[in-house]
């Protein structure tokens, strides 16, 4: 078991930050997948990584010492959530959110683009950026590129994210030229912001976002746009939101090979494990969902050989752990059976254990992958992963 660690924030030194850096250390030779390392000055993530969700400031449930011994080196946060509550203010006053949420590693924060996409109810995006309708009390709030990399610098972002627009599905190909150009014009504005609010003094990374929905050439010409624009990483966005899985595949193979090679490359919003293996391969670096999480608090746990759904009756009287081969503390300590009673019974101690094994799940499959690469056996593991895992849906051959 991944023993936890102490939290405690790291002094300053006084000097400068140290830029945001990403480095490459072994390739796959059948694939694009590749062993890498994000540097922050509140440390390093090797990669590839998935980030586990914090969206208000918390991974649900979980002691960040709980999120640190999964493996996690990195969270992420919303910055939409945050600028509601508790606000910029509040954050600024406490230090950061790094001190006010006890996280000591880098943060990630996304721009508040994907409420865009999820709040289009309560929304009205133009060329200046987007006025919200909270979906708390109803007031309004404005949002621009600007206004965005200015809410993540007084976070304390170590990563953050430039406004992007996109629109679900289905679309109308003329909505999805619209959304994808004011993409590239706000990531210009973005970056001026960046610079002009002092972002590289502070230690704090931009990424920018490629856009394009299910249209190959505008995946294309999206990705062109941000090799060429002045970031730390890139992003791909607009995936994983209903379309069919070959269709995502087929177009992160229209957009990475066009990314720039020495840079990171971050697939915002997925989490499935047969998804990770299936997107590094196609060269994806970092990851984030809330889905092992949210599916963990409704009692669906991974294991080797697929979700399982810890309330069905043939876990009440297994007497070992969900899955043997997991050095998460819920393996090491408890039983299927004893999730299955705290399912049944509505305990939230259950939330809480399904939670560790499923963001520990996640890790381990990532470390997996990495040894394999630095094994030079990535394809073969990959192989191993899919003749055992059985995703949800899928028929037994």
């Amino acid at each position: 078991m991944i023993e936890s660690a102490t939290l405690a924030m790291v002094p300053g030194s006084g000097r400068l930050p140290a830029p945001v850096g990403f480095a490459v250390f072994d390739r796959d030779a059948e694939t694009l997948a590749r062993r890498g390392r994000l540097s922050t000055t509140r440390g390093d993530v090797e990669t590839p990584a998935f980030m586990p969700v914090g969206t208000q400031a918390t991974v649900k449930t979980l002691h960040p010492e709980e999120v640190f011994a999964t493996g996690a080196r990195i969270v992420l946060a919303n910055t939409y959530h945050l600028m509601l509550r508790p606000g910029a203010d509040l954050l600024r006053d406490a230090g950061g959110l790094h001190r006010f949420m006890s996280w000591a590693g880098p943060i990630l924060t996304d721009s508040g683009g994907f409420q865009v996409f999820s709040l289009s109810h309560k929304t009205r995006v133009t060329e200046d950026g987007v006025v919200f309708r909270s979906h708390v009390d109803g007031s309004a709030h404005r949002l621009t590129p600007e206004r965005a990399v200015e809410l993540q610098l007084a976070f304390g972002s170590d990563v953050m994210m430039a406004l992007d627009h996109f629109v679900g599905l289905p679309a109308a190909r003329k909505d999805v030229i619209s959304s994808t150009e004011r993409t590239a014009r706000w990531l210009d504005r973005a970056i001026r912001a960046h610079a002009d609010q002092g972002g590289a003094a502070s230690g704090s990374a931009l990424f920018g976002i490629c856009q394009g929905g299910m249209e190959a050439d505008l995946r294309r010409e999206s990705a062109a746009m941000l090799a060429a624009a002045d970031v730390t990483g890139c992003a791909v966005g607009g995936l994983s939101v209903g379309e069919p899985k070959p269709v995502m595949a087929a177009m992160l193979e229209e957009t990475v090979p066009l990314l720039p090679d020495a840079k990171p490359r971050y697939l915002m919003g997925v989490g499935s494990p047969e998804d990770l293996w299936e997107c590094v391969a196609r060269g994806i670096d970092l990851f984030d969902c809330v889905l092992p999480t949210r599916l963990a608090r409704n009692a669906a746990l991974f294991t080797p050989d697929g979700r399982i759904n810890i309330r069905v009756v043939r876990y009440r009287d297994l007497h070992e752990p969900i899955d043997p081969g997991c050095d998460c503390a819920t393996c090491f300590r408890f039983t299927a059976a004893y999730l299955h009673h705290l399912f049944r019974t509505e305990e939230v101690l259950g939330l809480r254990l399904a939670s560790v094994h499923n963001l520990r799940f996640l890790a381990r499959q990532c470390e997996t992958m990495r040894a394999a690469l630095a094994a030079g056996a990535f394809d073969a593991a990959r192989r191993a992963f899919h003749d055992r895992y059985r995703p949800v849906g899928a028929v037994a051959g």
